[in-house]
């Protein structure tokens, strides 16, 4: 909604709101626009619109998440850069629907720039595998998906894992 720096102006500005109403001894008035002023330094590291297309995706709306990534116009200047990897891995999410090249390229991009759970990292990892073996490039898929399998700790894409490697042993 608002530039990553205007959101910390509009917290600067808040907090000095708040130490006025300190002082002139209004001290509800100044915790409230303390809380205020947090939630915008909250979603200068957490963007809104990838909070509400992430919610979309858990609720399996593909529409619904590309419309919410469509507004975020230009993503190198509007986000830092873990909501960059972020959003490349939406991005890349999405398009592995329809275009497999387009979907390597943003998780490829979403890998470079990071992200930050291990979780993610391993999806990430496990979808650039597959792409891989459907391009018949074994070697490559053998050794994302080793990386993916050190990576997922809880053990939660453990089926998928053997799944790919039951696969690769037929190509």
């Amino acid at each position: 909604m608002f530039n990553k720096n205007i959101k910390l102006v509009i917290a600067g500005l808040i907090l000095a709101y708040a130490i006025y109403q300190f002082i002139e001894g209004q001290i509800g008035n100044g915790i409230f626009l303390i809380l205020l002023a947090g939630i915008f330094v909250f979603l200068y590291f957490r963007n809104e619109m990838i909070l509400l297309a992430f919610l979309r995706m858990r609720k399996q709306d593909f529409a619904g998440t590309q419309k919410w990534l469509n507004r975020i116009k230009n993503p190198e200047s509007a986000l830092i850069t873990k909501q960059q990897g972020y959003y490349n891995y939406l991005k890349g999410i999405m398009s592995s629907q329809t275009n497999l090249t387009e979907a390597e390229k943003y998780f490829k991009k979403a890998l470079k720039l990071g992200l930050s759970m291990d979780y993610d990292l391993a999806m990430a990892k496990l979808s650039l595998a597959g792409i891989a073996m459907q391009k018949r490039r074994k070697r490559e898929a053998t050794m994302l998906l080793n990386e993916a399998k050190k990576l997922d700790k809880q053990n939660m894409l453990k089926d998928q894992i053997k799944m790919m490697q039951q696969q690769m042993k037929k190509i």
